[in-house]
């Protein structure tokens, strides 16, 4: 049998990259067909990818900890007894084909609109409003900085915020990156422009480039900002504080809640509503439609109904600001906060949420749950996004202000 290339397959449409967090198999290691042998992580989620065939693991190519780029040819597999011949190189071999991870189409259902909608009493109606129509969701680059200038990589949130701030590829050039390999990271960025700010407003001079800051500043780019100062690490006593490692997902969470502070203005208003008679026909169906259906109907798929309503009343809702161009989004797709065992958070999103039913948004809702807190969730799925909801009336309270992810 010919040798075999385990391709880093293309996850999403923004996903350049990749980190190999966990080889689950071992060089010399026999595997099965679309049985998981490493496990990896983006920016957006994390994954396992299944080997393409069976044989045996003769060659690992990128090591745990490594950050490689989609098309990567990451491990090779063999026959049994077979030597590994690298004609090629296969670590620059790279290829536009999507190869099918853990997370594909086939552990993904769709969510029909068209069938088994049964018949509430009151006006909640779980009948199908029309097909699910399955269009293409258009993205578009948000970044005309090259992703390779003069040999040196940039990520795709890097080259974003150099657009957005106006920093040209010979500034971003003579950055020093702290990243792995040298490499420009937000943080690096950030305390550039921040540099940048300073110096303008206060001589008018060009930036000095220099190490970037422990933390990014989080102040406001329209008003002078102190240089962010080496925090100093002070022993924690035996016996009191207790000093928790974050993981990655929760490094992740923190960084976008801060760029999302940084970049994003929040505004928070409150309206009463009286929900009694949803509640009382929930209550009333609830079960049947289990039985029915076998689905649980919660609260979830009913405000995303209303939600997806009110958007297709009042579309200016759906909107996103880029640079001078405010963009009408013309799918509407909602994004559910969900907690997971960890006691972090993921937000997989219901595209084209408005064109289900009930019945189609339970079975979606309960699927992505399910599939989240598995991790079994495909990077497509967490992203794309246009409004997202956050139900913090499961912990009891009477209202939340989250931060825009």
């Amino acid at each position: 049998m010919p040798q075999t290339e385990l391709i880093l397959p293309k996850m999403g449409e923004s996903v350049a990259e990749a980190t190999i967090i966990k080889w689950l198999k071992a060089e010399g290691d026999v595997v099965a067909p679309d049985e998981a042998i490493v496990e990896i992580a983006t920016d957006k989620v994390d994954s396992e990818i299944p080997a393409p065939i069976g044989g045996v693991l003769s060659k690992i190519l990128s090591q745990e900890g490594e950050t490689v780029l989609v098309g990567t040819t990451i491990a090779i597999i063999s026959d049994e007894g077979e030597e590994v011949k690298l004609t090629d190189t296969p670590d620059q071999k790279i290829v536009n084909e999507e190869i099918p991870i853990e997370t594909s189409d086939q552990n993904q259902p769709k969510f029909e609109t068209d069938q088994h909608a049964p018949e509430p009493s009151l006006d909640l109606s779980l009948k199908p409003e029309s097909n699910l129509i399955t269009e293409p969701i258009i993205s578009r680059s948000s970044s005309n900085t090259p992703r390779f200038h003069n040999g040196r990589f940039f990520s795709p949130l890097v080259r974003k915020i150099a657009q957005e701030e106006g920093v040209t590829n010979e500034e971003l050039q003579k950055i020093a990156g702290n990243g792995q390999n040298g490499r420009v990271t937000k943080n690096d960025i950030l305390s550039f422009i921040n540099t940048r700010s300073e110096l303008s407003k206060d001589t008018g001079a060009k930036p000095i480039i220099e190490q970037s800051p422990a933390y990014p500043p989080i102040e406001s780019t329209t008003q002078p900002v102190p240089k962010a100062e080496t925090i100093q690490t002070i022993p924690v006593a035996p016996g009191e504080d207790e000093v928790i490692q974050m993981d990655r997902m929760r490094k992740m969470i923190a960084e976008h809640m801060v760029l999302s502070k940084h970049t994003s203005p929040h505004v928070t208003s409150f309206v009463e509503a009286d929900v009694s008679n949803i509640v009382l026909w929930r209550n009333k169906v609830k079960d049947e439609f289990a039985k029915r259906e076998n689905e649980k109907i919660t609260f979830t798929p009913i405000f995303i109904e209303a939600v997806s309503k009110a958007i297709r009343d009042f579309p200016m809702i759906n909107v996103q600001v880029d640079g001078d161009n405010i963009i009408l989004k013309k799918n509407i797709n909602i994004g559910m906060a969900v907690a997971l065992n960890s006691g972090n958070l993921i937000v997989p999103v219901i595209k084209n949420a408005d064109r289900m039913n009930l019945y189609g948004l339970s079975k979606a809702v309960n699927d992505l749950a399910v599939r989240a807190r598995d991790n079994k969730l495909g990077p497509d799925e967490i992203q794309g996004g246009t409004f997202t909801m956050t139900n913090v009336g499961t912990f009891g309270n009477l209202s939340g202000t989250p931060i825009i992810n």
